[in-house]
């Protein structure tokens, strides 16, 4: 967990000279107060520029120097990761990022981009978008999780569930596969090389071992078997074409087949999330006899009457699943039998395959022998020394065989790997079992928000929304006030999971103006009371323009002004 201390800034955008600390962990809740212009929102942008080099509010770099002093802006924050401590000093004229950690600054030998993955991937182990989903939620540069492209929500989702290794894992592994692939070509292009010359010696060996004329008629007698073997083998690839053509003709349709498995399923989804409408409004029939809506009673004999319509429905619907996983089945045997078929046209298609190229090599081998009479004729090497040269040019192709062997074996690991570290593997997994906790506690917010909506994330973190009446909805067709209770429930939801991970917890957590724009009087106290219920190990920051109605809601206050043109923090 990251326990933030504390925050210093000086010379820092409407800061001047004397620096303005605020103690990070000194109070569970904090309301910040001020004027507009009054430096209030400036801690965002320090804690952010501290940790990130960049401000949260969309501001350039240079622009966060104090216009009046110029110089000597410098931002210090210190936290506690486990049982070390870290101070991180960033500064502009003169540039300045030192990480302290247990008292000694970490070795600054690398660039500074490189200095910042140290920050960021090995000490915070999260981004600048993660660490903004899961500390801060603001009203000016934030842009809330469900505005993301899914990419990039994906991205927040590995950081927080701690699982971006395997996709450094899977990038590594990509570039060592490659280099495998690489490797295999080339050994392979050594062993043809070697195979060549071993049959090339074997070949001038046999020409030496017999009698010119008798090696002759021998290789000659070859090249007639092999004319004969090619012959045959002719007609039987002509037979093995004409069944493979019968067995095609029996297997059509099967794209219709499995169309209709398809649309089986789907019908089958529909009638089971049919069957879950009918079951949630049954349960909310058995357990309310008020109407939320309208705060009237509802008739007994009306209510029995809709449950017993609902439960009717469940069993004509779940008659419909029954019927249906029959066909289902029946469907499925059917292209199974199919199946099986075209795994005979492939063993069909194999032995195809080995008899041309049993043609082919037939037909290399008639042209060898072609060349054996030959080099027979005209040859006269020493045959001592060319068996000593074939025994050494068999071992080395045998030396690369085996070479290749453990290319290989090493290969098909990668591949395994591969196919695990994909989005669509490990980690795929591991969002799919946190995937239900998520759904769940996102909806536990927005019940205790008072936002009765059902919102979930599918698996690719597109939402499924449905009113109370179950109309199905977006994030985008919500007024503002709704997607702030969303946007409140899914950064609590994140946090929430996070420290269940221990990947990216941390103490902190920031809301810039949350009450001053979208949130109504009802939403306000549901966050409040909520809140509230954070536990003495957060250390929540509220800013507001609220400060006169929100005082006496929070344990501490800070209050910013402009004194002499420069930001302060008065006691309030």
């Amino acid at each position: 967990m990251i326990t933030f201390r504390s925050i210093a800034w000086q010379n820092f955008l409407s800061t001047g000279n004397s620096p303005n600390k605020v103690l990070l962990n000194k109070s569970p809740t904090t309301l910040i107060i001020g004027k507009n212009g009054e430096g209030k929102s400036t801690i965002l942008d320090a804690l952010c520029f501290s940790l990130f080099g960049k401000p949260f509010r969309n501001i350039n770099k240079n622009q966060l120097i104090n216009s009046i002093n110029g110089k000597k802006c410098i931002v210090e924050i210190e936290f506690s990761i486990g049982a070390k401590d870290y101070k991180i000093v960033r500064g502009i004229k003169p540039n300045i990022f030192e990480i302290w950690q247990n008292g000694e600054l970490l070795n600054q030998d690398a660039a500074s981009r490189d200095y910042q993955k140290i920050l960021e991937q090995q000490i915070l182990k999260l981004n600048y978008k993660t660490f903004t989903q899961v500390v801060i939620l603001g009203s000016a540069s934030f842009v809330p999780f469900m505005q993301l492209p899914p990419s990039q929500r994906r991205e927040v989702i590995e950081d927080i569930l701690d699982i971006r290794i395997f996709s450094t894992m899977n990038q590594l592994l990509k570039e060592k596969a490659q280099e495998t692939k690489d490797e295999i070509i080339r050994v392979e292009s050594d062993i043809k090389s070697a195979k060549d010359k071993v049959e090339a010696q074997q070949v001038l060996i046999k020409t030496l071992s017999n009698a010119k004329d008798e090696s002759i008629k021998a290789v000659q007698a070859k090249i007639d078997a092999n004319n004969a073997q090619i012959s045959t083998t002719e007609s039987e690839i002509i037979t093995i074409v004409e069944e493979i053509n019968t067995l095609k003709a029996s297997i059509t349709g099967k794209e219709r087949l499995s169309e209709d498995i398809e649309k089986a399923k789907q019908l089958k989804t529909k009638l089971n999330e049919k069957v879950e409408t009918c079951e949630h409004d049954a349960e909310f029939f058995n357990e309310h006899d008020v109407c939320p809506s309208c705060a009237q009673d509802i008739p007994e004999d009306h209510k029995q009457k809709i449950i017993h319509d609902l439960h009717n429905k469940m069993q004509e619907n779940n008659k419909k699943i029954t019927d249906l996983e029959d066909a289902l089945t029946n469907l499925t045997n059917k292209l199974t039998d199919i199946n099986k078929i075209i795994d005979e046209i492939t063993t069909k298609n194999i032995e195809l395959s080995t008899k041309n190229s049993t043609i082919t090599l037939l037909n290399k081998q008639i042209k060898e022998f072609e060349t054996e009479i030959e080099t027979n004729k005209a040859d006269t090497t020493n045959l001592d020394e060319e068996k000593a040269k074939l025994k050494q040019l068999a071992k080395d192709a045998l030396d690369k065989i085996t070479l290749k062997n453990s290319l290989q074996e090493t290969r098909n690991l990668e591949e395994v790997a591969s196919i695990l570290l994909k989005d669509t593997g490990i980690k795929t997994a591991i969002i799919r079992e946190y995937l239900p906790v998520m759904n769940k506690l996102i909806n536990k917010y927005l019940n205790a928000m008072d936002a009765y909506i059902h919102f979930e994330l599918d698996e690719a973190f597109n939402e499924i929304v449905k009113s109370r009446h179950r109309d199905d909805f977006t994030y985008a067709s919500f007024s503002e006030g709704e997607k702030m209770r969303i946007d409140l429930a899914i950064l609590f939801t994140w946090r929430q999971i996070a420290k269940m991970k221990n990947s990216v917890n941390t103490n902190l957590l920031i809301l810039d103006e949350i009450f001053d724009s979208s949130l109504d009087t009802a939403g306000t106290d549901y966050f409040l009371t909520l809140m509230n219920s954070f536990g003495e190990n957060s250390n929540i920051f509220v800013i507001s323009h609220k400060g006169d109605q929100l005082f006496d809601k929070f344990r501490s206050v800070i209050k910013f002004e402009k004194r002499n043109d420069f930001s302060v923090i008065v006691k309030t």
